[in-house]
């Protein structure tokens, strides 16, 4: 196996977000995965462009939310709203310390700074950004002893599991996300044409309409691993319930076997079997009980679920949700939410369908299409 950081820095940086010669690109992530941030520094240095690095030390943002006071809390640093502003990439290295860091922080303090006036205005900025393509961005997993943790493995074999993910182990690594790309653009290609969607499955029978709404092709570009094709439902149109199958793992804290009830687009009841304080509290949050995607996972070669969104969302045979913020590349009228909550479902049951103008189009897992 070839160097995992060198691999991934490369595909990162030169396929994900195409590094050129000028670009302005922040770096951030975990003083854990220093050695990938290093190794993405390098990348970046060689395609001609300007690296900025934040490495966050263990246990900051912890302390910033134990210590303190509502002010300090609603406080946004000039610096990151500087990169928001400025950047024209953004890689962000996902790992961790401890994935358990968070279960002691009191939620209330997280939403304060996540509806902060000036977070919600910097994130107007960072969205208009986005949708006219003035700022690319990507996250790239270190294989960190934490989320091996998470994962029930070993290091090595966690390693070994993302080498694979991201297609490292392929000859040309970025060749074989394009033809990723490319079969997935015949799936994009039918839904973009579809007004009405109908979830079918383990207490679920949910509708939606998606008319009007571009379909995203996830193929490398902003997440690695990569695998899925998602839009943003009509805000207003979601009506039913659905239960979540897998965990929902919100900062590092489950909530098992969540249902959501709908009407009019907007959640009237939300249960738990685990975790309803913590559920109750998310829906608190301003347009936080909107659905702001609705995507359906293709990476068939994911198939074990990791406690690590950045993996389970993508796995074939499985669709997920949303709570919060959409896109504005999918047209969403809900951006600006503090929070893109993400929510996994397991659709490999016989009678598990996604049903688009009346017709099956999904079924065991499996595309009809």
């Amino acid at each position: 196996m070839k160097d995992y950081n060198e691999k991934a820095a490369m595909l990162a940086v030169n396929f994900a977000v195409n590094v050129k010669p000028g670009d302005l690109v922040f770096i951030q992530g975990s003083e854990v995965a220093n050695d990938l941030i290093k190794a993405v520094y390098i990348e970046t240095l060689k395609a001609g462009g300007h690296p900025i690095v934040q490495s966050g030390i263990k246990g900051i943002d912890v302390a910033r939310y134990k210590y303190s006071n509502d002010e300090q809390l609603a406080y946004f640093n000039p610096v990151r709203e500087l990169i928001m502003t400025k950047a024209q990439k953004m890689i962000s290295v996902y790992a961790d310390h401890n994935r358990q860091k968070m279960t002691l922080i009191n939620p209330e303090k997280v939403k304060l700074t996540r509806s902060s006036p000036k977070f919600m205005e910097v994130m107007k900025i960072y969205q208009e950004r986005l949708a006219k393509k003035e700022i690319k961005w990507t996250i790239v997993p270190y294989p960190c002893d934490s989320f091996a943790q998470d994962a029930k493995m070993d290091t090595e074999s966690y390693k070994e599991f993302i080498y694979k993910a991201l297609k490292l182990d392929s000859e040309n690594p970025a060749e074989a996300w394009r033809e990723i790309e490319e079969k997935q653009e015949k799936i994009i290609e039918i839904l973009n044409k579809v007004d009405k969607i109908q979830v079918l499955g383990e207490d679920t029978d949910l509708t939606l309409s998606v008319k009007g709404r571009p379909w995203e092709n996830c193929c490398g570009h902003e997440n690695l691993p990569d695998g899925e094709v998602f839009t943003s439902p009509i805000e207003d149109s979601i009506n039913g319930r659905i239960r979540f199958t897998y965990p929902g793992i919100y900062q590092g804290k489950e909530i098992k076997n969540i249902l959501l009830e709908f009407k009019d687009g907007r959640v009237i009841k939300g249960i738990a079997d685990e975790g309803q304080e913590l559920l109750d509290s998310i829906l608190t949050i301003d347009n936080a009980d909107i659905i702001g995607e609705f995507a359906i996972g293709t990476n068939y070669g994911i198939q074990k679920f990791t406690k690590n969104m950045l993996f389970d969302e993508k796995m074939g045979g499985t669709m997920h949700m949303a709570l919060g913020m959409g896109f504005p590349e999918t047209k969403s009228e809900n951006t600006l939410c503090a929070i893109h909550w993400d929510i996994l479902k397991d659709m490999k049951s016989e009678d598990s369908k996604i049903i688009a103008d009346g017709k099956v189009i999904y079924q065991a897992g499996k595309w009809l299409i």
